[in-house]
């Protein structure tokens, strides 16, 4: 098993077994209108693709595929689900927070591409690395537009504020995207960044899913952050 891809194939395995234990697709981040023939069956279908894509990445011997496969089923969410909405209301910044979720989830399976892509190594990995680089400046400034959103999300016990860390948790999305767009001190940046998200799992995710264990969301957010963490490192490692 590759311990870098550890984290990124269990946030997959877990949408996967979220999507049948809840007989839904993930919500908002996988957009799918209510009213479409077949809903049900594309559901499991949806949640089959991701426990195979995020089973095949624990082997070695099928690392690839499973890349290929969580890479190209992540990549449709952003092109199906969010990029419509995103240039449609392009002034807004909200609307590209979406697809630049889920593209740098895509990078993360682009990044473990490259590293067996031959050839295509270096392009693939500059690929993933400049694209989560947009995407993570896309949070910062979500994050800045929305700030008092963001500051609910942080555990009101953790000093000194909920707004100063919604500030600095921006701000560690800035300064990570443009270290990766750049390339400057890239690896030292998306390891931080690696860091800052596996805390939002630690102090945030897990806490709520512990509190209403009944909600849908809540483990959906909790699945899509340690998959966002998991990216993180696999860019780090072959990207950077």
């Amino acid at each position: 098993m590759n311990k870098n891809s550890a984290l990124y194939a269990f946030g997959a395995i877990a949408l996967g077994i979220i999507g049948f234990v809840f007989h839904d697709f993930a919500r908002q981040w996988q957009a799918v209108p209510d009213g479409i023939p077949m809903r049900m069956t594309f559901v499991y279908l949806s949640a089959l693709l991701l426990l195979v894509g995020g089973a095949a990445l624990l082997v070695r011997r099928t690392e690839r595929l499973g890349a290929l496969l969580l890479a190209g089923f992540y990549g449709l969410w952003v092109v199906a689900f969010h990029l419509p909405n995103a240039v449609a209301s392009w002034k807004h910044i909200g609307v590209w927070n979406g697809p630049a979720e889920i593209t740098y989830l895509t990078m993360g399976a682009v990044a473990l591409l490259a590293a067996h892509a031959g050839q295509m190594r270096r392009t693939l990995a500059l690929l993933a690395r400049v694209l989560a680089g947009v995407s993570a400046a896309v949070f910062g400034f979500a994050h800045f537009n929305y700030i008092d959103f963001t500051a609910t999300m942080v555990p009101a016990w953790i000093p000194p504020s909920q707004v100063f860390w919604a500030w600095a948790t921006g701000a560690g999305h800035l300064a990570a995207g443009v270290a990766l767009v750049s390339g400057i001190q890239a690896r030292l940046a998306v390891t931080l960044h690696a860091v800052m998200m596996g805390s939002f799992v630690l102090f945030v995710h897990i806490p709520r899913v512990l509190a209403s264990p009944e909600k849908h969301e809540e483990w959906i957010m909790l699945a899509v952050s340690s998959a966002l963490t998991g990216s993180a490192l696999l860019i780090r490692k072959y990207s950077t």
